[in-house]
């Protein structure tokens, strides 16, 4: 199985959420495996259940596992370390401070690890205090080369950027891009993402050059009744995605 996310055109991996391991082979079609599927460690009680499951998602979609936090929950990030361990999924959602850990656990350099870092309100500057202790301190303002650099130190592949709230924090979003592009940083645009703005996202980062982009499409696209991703939506978003590389 391979460890490398299937990029459209080598620059663009939708990453969505999988309700159930027949929604992640859906969406995993209607991507036409352009994907990463996302699964949360928060909703299982145990390490053992986790891997247990996750297997079975890595087994339907060439593992296109992305393994998730829970709403960004930072208390979940050492549980998803020790799991990924095992895993060796294609993608790993990260608060800031753990992303050494869960490149030393993986032990290779191919699994995609963001690190998560928020809007500040100030273009070119993110807050990186993000981790089970360091989120309820203050912020910790630096600039984005900054933690592009701290990131790059402890093996991070990608700057995830949440809460975006869509094109709430635009300029900001653009001075990423910028940096992600200049440091050759994958940028990871997530929270309040929907079929409405997601090309206006994916461009803003695309005509920045950034190398590789994962868009994170979440409850926007999910049936409200079922759960379940929508993969016409999924569909209509590798268009998209199509279009803006065309």
């Amino acid at each position: 199985m391979s460890l490398t996310p299937s990029y459209l055109e080598n620059r663009i991996c939708l990453n969505v959420l999988a309700n159930s391991v027949e929604n992640a082979k859906e969406c995993y079609e209607a991507a036409e495996g352009h994907v990463v599927l996302g699964v949360l460690s928060k909703k299982y009680a145990t390490d053992e259940a986790a891997i247990a499951d996750m297997k079975r998602y890595q087994a339907a979609t060439n593992n296109s596992l992305s393994v998730g936090l829970g709403a960004g929950d930072p208390n979940q990030s050492q549980m998803v370390s020790r799991i990924s361990a095992i895993l060796q999924p294609q993608h790993i959602n990260q608060v800031f401070t753990g992303v050494g850990t869960s490149r030393a656990l993986l032990g290779q350099n191919e699994t995609i690890i963001n690190g998560l870092v928020s809007p500040t309100g100030k273009v070119g500057y993110v807050n990186i205090a993000t981790g089970p202790l360091s989120s309820s301190a203050p912020e910790a303002i630096v600039p984005i080369e900054t933690a592009i650099k701290l990131l790059q130190d402890m093996g991070g592949s990608s700057v995830k950027y949440f809460p975006m709230k869509g094109l709430a924090h635009k300029a900001e979003y653009q001075a990423v891009a910028e940096a992600c592009a200049k440091y050759d940083f994958y940028l990871e645009p997530t929270g309040g993402i929907d079929l409405a703005n997601f090309e206006e996202i994916v461009q803003i980062a695309v005509d920045a050059g950034v190398k590789k982009v994962i868009p994170h499409v979440y409850s926007s696209i999910i049936d409200a009744e079922t759960g379940d991703t929508k993969t016409e939506d999924v569909k209509t978003l590798l268009g998209i995605m199509k279009k803006i590389l065309n």
